[in-house]
Parts: C-alpha cells; sequence; structure tokens
C-alpha cells in the first residue's frame, strides 16, 4: 500500500485542533477551530475522492480516540465520507491503548515502523494518515511517507503543535500539484525523492 500522509496545515506550520475549540486542548491551546472557516463543497468532495482511495487508516492513539468519538455517529446513507471512515480498516500506533471501540481497528505496538513497513507491502489502495501530526512527522523522519498532502489554511494560528520540527530530517520532495479551492484552501501535494541536496548559489 502507498503511505499517503494528509495534513490540515496553517500558514504558521500548525496543525493542532483545526476542527473545533475542544478538539485538541494539549499544552493550553486554546485556539482551536481554525480551519473550519475554510472548508466547503468543494473541499468536501475532494476529501471524499481522496478516500475513496483509501485500504486502511494508520492513526495516532490521540487522533483515534477523537474520531472515535464523532465518526460512528456519522453513518446516515447519504454520508458517503461517513460511511467510508467508518468501514475503513484502522490501524492504530500506541503503547498505551486498550480498547478499540471504532472499528475494524488493529493496535500496532513493538517495533511499529517494521508493522508500517509491512502494511506498505501488502497489496491495496492507500494507507492514509489523517490528523495524526506527530505520527506524520515521525513517517516522514523514517523515509516511509510516499506521498504528503497539505491542506492549508489562509491563517496564521500564532501558537499550537508545528508539524515541521527543527530537528527533523532534511527530505527532498517533488511537487506533483498546487491549486486553490473557492473557499481559499490551498492544496498542496508532494512526493518524496529522497534526501535533500545542497548547492552553492553561482552568478550567472
Amino acid at each position: 500500500m502507498k503511505l499517503v500522509v494528509s495534513t490540515f496545515v496553517s500558514l504558521d506550520n500548525v496543525y493542532q485542533g483545526p476542527g473545533g475549540p475542544d478538539e485538541d486542548r494539549s499544552d493550553g491551546f486554546s485556539r482551536g477551530g481554525w480551519f473550519v472557516p475554510y472548508m466547503e463543497a468543494a473541499f468536501l468532495a475532494q476529501a471524499r475522492n481522496w478516500l475513496e482511495q483509501a485500504g486502511g487508516l494508520l492513526l495516532g492513539r490521540r487522533t483515534y480516540e477523537s474520531f472515535s468519538r464523532d465518526w460512528p455517529e456519522m453513518n446516515k446513507p447519504d454520508d458517503a465520507i461517513g460511511l467510508m471512515m467508518n468501514r475503513l480498516p484502522k490501524y492504530v500506533v500506541s503503547a498505551t491503548l486498550g480498547a478499540t471501540s471504532w472499528g475494524p481497528a488493529t493496535v500496532l505496538r513493538g517495533d511499529v515502523l517494521k508493522e508500517i513497513e509491512a502494511l506498505k507491502a501488502r497489496p491495496g489502495g492507500e494507507l492514509q494518515v489523517h490528523g495524526s501530526g506527530s505520527l506524520g512527522g515521525a513517517l516522514l523522519a523514517a523515509g516511509l511517507v510516499d506521498e504528503l498532502r497539505l491542506i492549508v489554511a489562509p491563517v496564521i494560528v500564532g501558537a499550537g503543535h508545528k508539524l515541521f520540527k527543527d530537528s527533523g530530517v532534511a527530505t527532498a520532495m517533488q511537487a506533483r500539484r498546487n491549486d486553490t479551492t473557492p473557499g481559499g484552501l490551498n492544496i498542496q501535494v508532494f512526493e518524496r525523492v529522497g534526501e535533500a541536496k545542497y548547492q552553492t548559489f553561482q552568478r550567472p
């Protein structure tokens, strides 16, 4: 399976709490819900199209627990995204998670990177990471991400957890897509091509 990381992010690289004030208040974050004003029909259609390509969801514990509170209720026949989210297999990276109330779910413990490599080796659709910024950053650092989808909201949040850390691994990406929805979201799609390269500018 192709490993794809999809993340809502602000102009200042914040991924924390995009969906609501109480979604993620860790470390005193009080500016949640910054992504919601920019959601509209065109983006929801794109999100549905991406989800149709998924063969499974790869989630961190905190995201899984957050999703498991809300998505089981979104199961109406006319809610295509909700039906897909509930039906897809979930793989949860956690050393502490007990019960998995939102299934079908498998908890990945032990050597997680090896387990994810094994998942990638399976045939099927995309293995998609949604909302799990910390997990996504770790997978990028490990070189396991095949495609990165950034959905950038035109807002500077000014606080919160950031997707790219100063201590991250330097990685070269190739742009595959860059366009804007009517609501102002900038969709950027990148393919990982290896280690970053460095050169000295030569004046012509």
